[in-house]
């Protein structure tokens, strides 16, 4: 295993996108994300996905020098337009431009069109929670769940993810994905030659199967049956049908460097406790329920073991498999004559 601190690996990943042509908006918001997954113990989400980006800009199905824009917007409303470019610049300027918003009008909601892969919804809520506003998160990606008894993959994982800021103490941050395991994880699986449940994913032919690559040719299964299908299915037509991108099955397949622009969608919709009960209130009424939670020694509150992992990971630093490091080192051009 090759060890990093958090800075040494942020630099890392900038050089590694900004040597491939990225922009420095774009090197500096997806090092920052991909960084931000590692410290939270979600490795699937982080530093494996930048050779893949880079794969995809190669066959360019991403453009690692776009601007994001805001395309559209009324009142508390807006649209930012990805320009086929990494999610992170886009989502950075949608939950920039939302909170001003929301100050102004108590809510606001940013749909984000013609998006890429966007990473750990709970990394674009941080900066919610430090405005002081409950904030939701949703994105769409490629087929990986089929509709309820479908046969084919129809549905992406499409992760959700939901902010709630305390007045004191880390704000609780909850952050899943829609299929019995992320995607990612299977990912990680497959690369390390490791079998994976039987419940986690079926192959190309509708079987349940232990074999990794089998299940990233074949299907995920969504949590909690009928509810989890359906609930992909509501993200789908909010980060689709309001942003005017392309569904899931529109899409091709993130695992695979050749393929089309993905144009997935992403909306975020923020509120202002203060244009409601009121911040007192808010306030209140959160800590009444984490006190009643934790009347129950064996609850945990959502993000907490992430928060553990993260502190440990700013003073111990981070590890990575020995061939990812080398491969970014490569990919940098570290010691290249």
């Amino acid at each position: 295993m090759a060890h990093f601190t958090v800075t040494e690996l942020t630099e890392l990943a900038e050089r590694v996108l900004r040597r491939a042509g990225a922009s420095d908006a774009a090197a500096d918001t997806t090092a920052r994300a991909l960084v931000y997954a590692e410290l939270c113990g979600l490795p699937s989400h982080g530093l494996a996905r930048l050779p893949m980006y880079l794969e995809h800009a190669r066959h360019q199905r991403v453009d690692l020098r776009a601007e994001p824009r805001l395309a559209a917007g009324r009142d508390a409303a807006l649209l930012v337009d990805a320009a086929d470019g990494l999610a992170y610049p886009a989502c950075r300027l949608a939950i920039d431009t939302a909170i001003e918003h929301a100050r102004r009008h108590g809510t606001a909601v940013a749909g984000i069109t013609r998006s890429h892969h966007f990473g750990m919804a709970a990394y674009h809520l941080e900066a919610v929670a430090e405005a002081g506003m409950v904030g939701l998160a949703f994105s769409n990606s490629p087929a990986a769940i089929p509709a309820w008894q479908g046969r084919r993959a129809l549905f992406g994982t499409n992760p959700i993810g939901a902010v709630f800021p305390r007045a004191s103490g880390r704000p609780l941050l909850i952050d899943m994905s829609l299929s019995e395991v992320a995607r990612g994880k299977i990912m990680i699986a497959a690369k390390e030659g490791k079998p994976i449940p039987p419940n986690w994913a079926l192959d190309a032919e509708g079987q349940p199967t232990t074999d990794a690559k089998a299940a990233l040719a074949g299907m995920m299964l969504p949590f909690g049956g009928v509810k989890g299908a359906m609930l992909a299915l509501m993200v789908e037509l909010l980060c689709v049908a309001l942003t005017g991108s392309q569904f899931g099955f529109e899409a091709d397949s993130f695992f695979e460097g050749a393929g089309n622009r993905p144009c997935l969608g992403q909306l975020f919709w923020l509120v202002d406790p203060g244009a409601l009960a009121g911040n007192a209130a808010y306030a209140q009424r959160v800590e009444d329920l984490i006190d009643a939670m934790r009347l129950d020694e064996a609850v945990r509150l959502p993000g907490a073991r992430r928060d553990t992992l993260r502190e440990q990971a700013l003073q111990q630093g981070i590890t990575l498999p020995d061939g990812l490091a080398g491969q970014l080192r490569d990919l940098a051009g570290d010691g290249a004559a």
